[in-house]
């Protein structure tokens, strides 16, 4: 059963004092975040654009050096959006033992559902305020609502030793206990279109991140208002 809407945080992330100077996240923040990606890429993109038009209007025999440009167009935003899909990657993995173990304990937390979706993809889905979020070993994407742009966020595992079950776990129980906190203290690596995370995370990832998509547009009934844990129940 995919779990209901994150309830308001009981307690505030210990580690939100470490990065005091940030604003704490919301999603009127994440709002201005989003236009200010949109702002850097076009920014990136335009100059671009530009240059490659203008070459072709001024000399017709400079279109290769006009299609160089644009290359560099449509280059520049998917090496950002490679950046963004790394955070959800796997990480090499320890003894298979363990490993099956810390699975079992996850699926304790997010219902028998979410743990298949995790042993098939390395994602697993929670609903929150903020959007939908799928939890990886040492990151997350935030699929807000709508469905069309992702937040990308780099997470710092407190002990990369553990197994990778257990690091999404600790994930999952910091988001449950804050979630504007959880998305202060992450980094974002990107943040944009849907589509082109899709097309940098790994193939398995993706129906997991078509779920959160969908799920972000229309939940499914009988979840919502309830605490994440009781509806993974």
């Amino acid at each position: 059963m995919v779990a209901g809407p994150l309830a308001a945080p009981a307690e505030v992330l210990p580690e939100v004092a470490a990065v005091h100077w940030r604003p704490r996240a919301d999603d009127a923040k994440l709002r201005r975040d989003a236009r200010l990606w949109t702002a850097a890429t076009a920014a990136h993109v335009v100059p671009f654009v530009g240059t490659a038009i203008g070459l072709v209007l001024l000399e017709p025999l400079a279109a290769p050096v006009s299609l160089i440009a644009l290359a560099k167009a449509w280059i520049i935003p998917e090496l950002y959006a490679a950046r963004g899909g790394n955070v959800v990657r796997a990480k090499a993995r320890g003894d298979e033992a363990a490993e099956r173990t810390a699975l079992g304990l996850l699926g304790d937390l997010v219902g028998h559902a979410e743990r298949e979706r995790a042993a098939q993809t390395g994602l697993v889905l929670e609903r929150g305020r903020l959007g939908v979020w799928l939890l990886a070993e040492a990151g997350a994407l935030l699929v807000r609502p709508g469905g069309r742009r992702v937040f990308c966020y780099c997470v710092r595992a407190a002990d990369p030793d553990l197994p990778s079950g257990d690091r999404i776990a600790h994930l999952l129980l910091a988001l449950r206990a804050d979630e504007e906190g959880f998305a202060t203290v992450a980094n974002v690596a990107f943040a944009g279109a849907r589509w082109r995370v899709r097309r940098r995370i790994p193939a398995p990832m993706r129906p997991a991140l078509d779920a959160a998509a969908r799920l972000s547009v229309e939940p499914g009934p009988g979840d919502l208002g309830r605490p994440a844990h009781e509806a993974a129940a």
